[in-house]
């Protein structure tokens, strides 16, 4: 696992494969990193299904409203399914979209990024300065790379739980 220098703007989210471990840039997208925290930390993102796999693109999850789909459930594949907070403002900085960089998702609105983000499989560069950057992958990228592929995928893997670094040790 990645040496963590700042507890307090680290994620780990634990898939069935391993560890991955996000380093937040709150000096980049406070206000989303702040949310991903918020979430992690009520527990909202735990159980939540990859339900957009794009080979070559990215795996998108954290519909923590419909974290618990019906097997038959089609999630809005447009970023809209999110939390009961309010949507966040975009923070949309310099920041490429490159091989596992974290991304809000949201709607067509720059406006609407919610509960939604996207880990980047490559580097999508056009991406950037449309959609907010707000963290990288320090560690684990092997076991995103293994996340089930689909739009939905037919058996979607799931984030088993997702927790503040400075909350787990």
């Amino acid at each position: 696992m990645a040496d963590i220098k700042d507890p307090e703007n680290t994620i780990i989210i634990e898939l069935k494969d391993g560890p991955v471990v996000i380093q937040l840039l709150p000096d980049v997208a406070p206000k989303h990193a702040e949310r991903m925290k918020e979430l992690a930390r009520a527990g909202k993102y735990d159980n939540v299904a990859f339900h957009r796999v794009i080979e070559g693109f990215m795996a998108q999850t954290g519909d923590v409203e419909h974290a618990n789909m019906e097997k038959d459930y089609k999630p809005n594949r447009a970023g809209t399914g999110g939390s009961d907070m309010p949507d966040l403002p975009a923070e949309f900085s310099k920041l490429p979209h490159e091989r596992g960089t974290i991304g809000a998702a949201r709607s067509q609105n720059p406006n609407s990024a919610n509960s939604q983000f996207f880990i980047n499989f490559k580097d999508n560069s056009f991406l950037n300065g449309q959609y907010t950057v707000y963290g990288r992958v320090l560690s684990g990228m092997e076991h995103v790379d293994k996340i089930a592929r689909g739009e939905p995928p037919a058996n979607p893997d799931r984030m088993i739980s997702v927790k503040v670094a400075a909350d787990a040790q």
